[in-house]
């Protein structure tokens, strides 16, 4: 072989690896976009028009609700392995974007997603797997500081004067939070029938405005107990500057160290993070602690029947966390024969609440973004507007549970006392 020789099949070969490469481009450009179409389809096509990081497109209808982008190659794998947790991941990392508004994106999206039932199995596993955790007492402390203990400067920033955490109740749907925040405060109370001097016992009593509330508009005693120490602090301060420090005691503990005997029990917003695995023992402590003429009151999230919490909210925003049906809470009365009097559901004054708590998020989002970084401005974000949507189209509840000892006949005849 002469040296034209050598040149020639140097120079072929150069043309050979370049067509081949191309061809190998060409094959990955096709699978991304297959890809991409088969984790629409999972989702049960929603109409939303897929943008990739160069510029190719993808859209399962003819005329789009809503957009999103998928800004490197590496997201869109990550999406498809397991994508109720990573939409979330990507989207707080700013490797995935929304068009438009946050909110309807979500709703669109959510509306189209087939039920979980119809899921895959390797799907169905994955958001399984975090309720194999037990909510120990040394779990259920690391949990609570994971949310709560970020900083009460934080949560001042964007919640109502009260810093209630939980659902408010809008008695016309123009109320403002800081109204609606009261009036579940005092919804709660009437439901209990609360008298002056009686004792309640609070589980999970966040920044304090309910214990206050109990204290300061009912005239009754209350003992707090609560396992945040930032939520603590923040408690104690205002029990001390309104002058209840002698009604109300705030006690650092788990509902599983409460003690005492109470006319009543009352828990707002905690048996979200008490674990299906511990309803029995959460209703042997009310069961101990509650008098013969005792009642309760148990505020939750909830859903119309048993479902896995989203992993994405489980890791990032609340872990260990768990939103029961009623039928699940059945755990909590059923072993120690307690009635249940009364349940209602407040799902939309939850939408309306998030819808109030998201508006003002986003107005302190640059404050916020200076505390922390830009990544938790998405995170938090993404948690409210989803939160947000989950209620609006029903797929979370939020009830309020009323019960008393089974052989206790001092009920009201109506719920007329509700409401004079």
């Amino acid at each position: 072989m002469n040296r034209n020789d050598i040149e020639l099949f140097s120079c072929s070969s150069e043309h050979a690896t370049e067509s081949s490469s191309q061809a190998v481009s060409a094959q990955a450009l096709g699978l991304e976009v297959r890809l991409l179409r088969t984790l629409l389809k999972a989702a049960g096509n929603p109409p939303i028009l897929v943008g990739l990081w160069d510029g190719r497109q993808v859209c399962p209808v003819s005329t789009p609700l809503a957009g999103m982008q998928i800004h490197d190659r590496a997201a869109l794998f990550k999406l498809l392995l397991q994508p109720d947790l990573q939409f979330g991941e990507l989207y707080s990392a700013g490797r995935l974007s929304v068009e438009g508004d946050l909110v309807d994106f979500l709703e669109v999206v959510q509306q189209a997603l087939p039920d979980f039932a119809k899921r895959s199995a390797w799907m169905k596993r994955l958001s399984q797997l975090y309720m194999l955790r037990p909510n120990t007492l040394a779990r259920a402390r690391e949990n609570i500081h994971h949310h709560y203990d970020i900083g009460n400067a934080f949560y001042q920033l964007w919640l109502d004067e009260q810093m209630v955490y939980t659902c408010a109740y809008f008695q016309t749907p123009t109320a403002t939070l800081e109204a609606a925040q009261i009036a579940k405060l005092d919804h709660v109370c009437r439901k209990l029938q609360l008298q002056p001097d009686e004792e309640v016992v609070e589980a999970g009593c966040g920044w304090g405005a309910l214990a206050l509330h109990m204290a300061r508009q009912f005239g009754v005693r209350v003992k707090a107990y609560n396992i945040s120490t930032e939520q603590l602090a923040f408690a104690r301060q205002r029990a001390q500057t309104e002058g209840l420090t002698g009604q109300v005691e705030f006690i650092e503990g788990d509902y599983r160290e409460i003690s005492g005997d109470f006319d009543a029990f009352v828990s707002v917003g905690m048996l979200e993070h008490v674990g299906l695995k511990h309803y029995h023992e959460l209703g042997q402590v009310i069961d101990r602690c509650l008098r013969p003429h005792g009642r309760g009151l148990i505020h939750t999230i909830g859903r119309n029947r048993p479902l896995p919490m989203n992993a994405w909210i489980e890791k990032r925003i609340f872990p260990g966390g768990y939103p029961p049906s009623l039928g699940e809470m059945k755990a909590i009365f059923e072993p120690s024969r307690f009635s249940v009097l009364d349940v209602e559901n407040l799902r939309l004054h939850y939408a309306k609440t998030l819808e109030h708590w998201l508006a003002r998020f986003e107005q302190v989002a640059d404050q916020v973004k200076q505390m922390y970084d830009a990544d938790f401005v998405r995170a938090w974000r993404f948690y409210l507007a989803g939160s947000l949507t989950t209620f609006r189209i029903g797929e979370l509840q939020l009830f309020q549970v009323v019960f008393n000892r089974f052989n206790n006949n001092d009920i009201p005849w109506t719920r007329e006392f509700l409401y004079r």
